[in-house]
């Protein structure tokens, strides 16, 4: 078998606004002959009734509710009338879009099991920390989105910075999920790319016209059973090819010691397989980064500034019919969310383990530049292994999570855009059903820029890095706008406005300036013209970009807060920071109901895992 050979070529563009790129070319030792994308999956008429089935169901939900949509609070807030559990399995699902069955699936093939550090170390704790701190302040307040209570907080200035930011990145994570959905339909019915994209744009249209937010969440809870019942067998059917957990480490150690990183070293046994082991230095594991860029750039900034600021989970919580349903939100999802990397991520590494042996198993990724398509990962692993009938169940589950994350997406962008954009600065004064129609509007243009964004995705092999990418913008300033905000009072509007400005700016600067390697689109990086810094992976650069994007949002506005001087009283901030906020006696209910005792009990499951995985 041929050693696999990197090589690293600097090509430099001598004209105004040059760039230099910096390509990695790998040639994989395992690379089989490519699959390609036209070769469609043949469905048996069971296949077909329960696809049909589901979308048939989906937009009868959307139609059935459209006649309780009588009111915009209705429509972009369900009456806030919706039980803790639906709303903890809807909090769950929202993330579970195409981004998370299909980007971690990828990255779990690309990464390896480190890609189990956004849940163990990034999603679930910050979860916790949500239902813990974070809630009492969104539901108290009565903000209808993240950005009202920024105004409330902060400003109006403050306010439409990050509507129109958090705009954008729903719009970039709707499109990514209609990339991956259309990519799905172009191998499931043979059809071309764009008819694909606008197909699946259709269908998520027409159930979020209808019925609103209460539509997206009653169908998040049915697409969270779907994928679930739809993956295990993935799982077990994948492992048993495998030779089980025994025969998938020693493939996957055959995949570490057959990769070479950067400098052209191979990454030792076991970097596919471990969580922690091999993160004293970038070299050492096939996502590029050192424990510090991990811990700070996902464990952190990047998980905590998604679930504490992202206004698409946030809404599914804000919705439960009081304050401490509200709180149990988040701890109620994040008990399953623990365990996801098992149905999620293990498909990924079982790929590019049967990869590895293709000729053996028959069963190879497509290629796609200089490296694997991850993000065919789930749709051919189910062509792979599933019969007729649980075909057609997996790949109804593949098509709720392409629906759950297009729909969570445009029914955040219609809130934000109508009461924090439109009701704010353009048309205030208008009636309650003038807000409802603009509501529905936006659902319809919201959608249209999705498309649009979709295509960005093409230059992208894996999902998750160009999603990581978007909440590295945005997310990552945000969050330290938030925690200044809730635990300082003595932050101020120019502070936090300012202090958003400058790190997303600094996110553009340090995206500008360096690339991964193999990049060959400016999407991943080097626009400014000349490259800094190469990092061994998208995903690197992505944590670096976060880490820079929080720090310099952090310490301008600190400084500008400082030099500034406080408008708002302790009253008018009452209720909306730590220190003076009311504290409610817990005391009179059960533990199990208690966030704080949930909440360690869920640490400490998650700790377990970290080290079990170590």
């Amino acid at each position: 078998m041929p050693s696999p050979r990197t090589t690293i070529r600097t090509v430099g563009i001598p004209a105004r606004g040059a760039i230099c790129r910096i390509y990695c070319h790998v040639a994989w030792p395992f690379r089989s002959v490519p699959i390609p994308l036209t070769q469609s999956i043949q469905l048996g008429a069971v296949d077909w009734m329960i696809l049909i089935l589901y979308f048939t169901f989906v937009v009868g939900i959307g139609w059935s509710l459209k006649r309780g949509m009588k009111s915009s609070n209705d429509f972009f807030m369900s009456g806030r009338n919706i039980p803790a559990w639906i709303s903890g399995l809807a909090f769950l699902s929202a993330n579970l879009g195409a981004q998370e069955v299909m980007g971690m699936a990828a990255s779990g093939a690309k990464y390896g099991m480190m890609t189990a550090h956004f849940y163990w170390v990034g999603a679930v704790p910050a979860m916790v920390f949500v239902g813990v701190f974070m809630m009492p302040f969104y539901y108290g307040s009565k903000a209808r989105s993240v950005p009202e209570y920024l105004k409330l907080r902060y400003d109006e200035k403050t306010r439409t910075f990050n509507a129109f930011s958090f705009a954008i990145m729903t719009i970039f994570s709707s499109g990514i999920s209609m990339y991956a959905m259309a990519k799905l339909l172009n191998l499931l019915l043979g059809w071309n790319f764009d008819v694909s994209l606008w197909a699946s744009a259709a269908i998520v249209l027409a159930y979020i016209f209808l019925g609103g937010l209460t539509s997206a969440i009653y169908n998040e809870v049915m697409q969270f059973f779907l994928i679930v019942l739809g993956f295990l067998p993935l799982v077990f059917l994948g492992l048993r090819d495998a030779g089980g957990w025994s025969g998938l480490v020693a493939r996957l150690d055959i995949v570490a010691t057959q990769s070479h990183n950067v400098a052209g070293q191979p990454y030792a046994a076991g970097a596919w397989v471990s969580a922690w082991h091999h993160m004293g230095s970038p070299a050492s594991n096939p996502m590029g980064v050192e424990w510090f860029g991990m811990a700070m750039g996902l464990g952190f900034v990047l998980s905590f500034g998604y679930w504490c600021t992202d206004f698409l989970v946030v809404q599914r919580a804000m919705v439960a019919e009081n304050e401490q349903a509200a709180r149990r939100v988040p701890l109620i999802a994040a008990v399953p969310k623990m365990l996801f990397p098992f149905l999620v991520i293990l498909p990924g590494m079982i790929a590019i383990a049967l990869t590895a042996k293709s000729g053996q198993t028959g069963f190879a990724l497509p290629v796609k530049g200089n490296a694997y398509d991850y993000d065919m990962t789930i749709p051919l692993m189910l062509k792979h292994y599933f019969p007729t009938g649980l075909l057609g169940l997996g790949l109804t589950a593949l098509m709720a999570s392409f629906m759950s994350g297009m729909a969570g997406n445009v029914t955040a962008f219609n809130t934000v855009w109508t009461y924090d954009i439109y009701q704010s600065h353009i048309a205030p004064r208008k009636s309650d059903e003038h807000y409802l129609w603009m509501g529905r509007m936006a659902t319809v243009f919201g959608t249209v820029l999705s498309i649009l964004t979709a295509y960005m995705a093409v230059h992208f092999n894996n999902i998750m890095d160009m999603l990581q990418l978007v909440f590295a913008f945005v997310n990552a300033p945000l969050f330290a706008t938030f925690l200044l905000g809730m635990f300082w009072k003595r932050t101020t509007g120019h502070g936090a406005f300012f202090g958003l400005l400058a790190g997303t700016c600094a996110a553009a600067m340090h995206h500008g300036l360096t690339i991964p390697v193999g990049a060959e689109s400016l999407f991943k990086g080097g626009w400014l013209g000349q490259v800094l810094h190469l990092y061994p992976s998208e995903m690197a650069q992505n944590f670096w970009t976060a880490i820079w994007s929080w720090t310099t949002c952090f310490t301008v506005t600190i400084v500008i807060s400082l030099l500034t001087k406080r408008l708002k009283s302790d009253e008018e901030l009452r209720g909306l920071v730590y220190s003076l906020t009311e504290r409610h006696d817990e005391g009179h209910l059960p533990w199990y109901k208690r966030p704080i005792y949930l909440g360690a009990l869920i640490l400490l499951a998650v700790t377990a895992l970290n080290l079990a995985f170590l």
